[in-house]
């Protein structure tokens, strides 16, 4: 059986080394995972064209939209948050799309202590932050306010979090440090870079939980901050591996391995 991660570019991408380690400890010596370089515009031809021996495709940038349309049927989730990184061939021949962002990073947030009634305070508004808002759903947060440099992607945020039933509040740019301080957990989406001058400035309240979605570099200026103020910090490493092992799952229909899969994604980071 076969499985692979597609996006592009996709050269860098750790996910052969977490699947296959999965496959190896699992003792499921028929499966290989393999990275696929394929744009969203030629993700429908490529699934198209897979065999029966494809179990699935993990599905990152810039894939994610395309995936959920070109799926047979979809979770919920995927389709509240219009995106998927995961298409499951299931026994029909069928395709079906889940966004295993959403559990991961629920269990990311919940093992670091995040807990029902959180203020949640989110910087960016692409596609992480739509896995972030459906999250700060599943994780009952009090309230969720998203902080980003354009008003009008947050406004495009507004239909997920209105499917999710969270209710959204904007942000401006300007005062993020503001909305950074008063947030029970902050999540950063943001590209490199782009939160690094808010570092400086940053105050946090105490016991909070910081997530930046980025792992390379690392920490980030952000996270080394949280990191000094005694936060807990959660890294797109962590994030990383929790979709993965969603996937695993529901490609190979086995309880993931998790250690083996966690020592092997350190490993390749050393």
């Amino acid at each position: 059986m076969r499985a692979a991660v597609v996006g592009a570019p996709i050269a860098h991408s750790l996910s052969p080394v977490i699947h296959n380690a999965g496959y190896a400890a699992a003792g499921l010596t028929g499966w290989s995972y393999t990275r696929i370089e394929c744009g969203a515009t030629e993700l429908p031809d490529l699934v198209a064209g897979l065999g029966p021996e494809w179990a699935g495709l993990s599905v990152t940038m810039p894939g994610k939209e395309a995936a959920l349309a070109v799926a047979d049927a979809a979770s919920p989730v995927a389709v509240a948050v219009g995106a998927a990184n995961t298409l499951v061939r299931r026994t029909d021949g069928t395709w079906y799309a889940d966004n295993t962002d959403v559990g991961g990073m629920v269990d990311v947030l919940t093992e670091a202590g995040v807990v029902a009634g959180a203020a949640v305070t989110v910087l960016g508004a692409g596609g992480t932050a739509r896995a972030a808002l459906a999250a700060a759903a599943r994780l009952a947060c009090s309230s969720v306010i998203v902080v980003a440099r354009r008003a009008e992607a947050v406004d495009e945020l507004r239909p997920v979090a209105a499917a999710l039933g969270v209710a959204l509040t904007a942000g401006r740019w300007a005062d993020a440090q503001r909305h950074v301080s008063a947030a029970d957990v902050v999540v950063s989406t943001v590209p490199k870079g782009v939160a690094d001058p808010l570092a400086g400035g940053a105050t946090w309240r105490p016991g909070a939980v910081f997530f930046d979605a980025l792992y390379d570099p690392w920490p980030t200026p952000m996270a080394a901050s949280a990191r000094a103020a005694g936060l807990r910090v959660v890294s797109g490493l962590d994030l990383l591996l929790a979709q993965a092992v969603g996937q695993f799952e529901q490609f190979t229909g086995v309880t993931a391995p998790f250690t083996a899969m966690r020592e092997a994604l350190v490993a390749a980071r050393r």
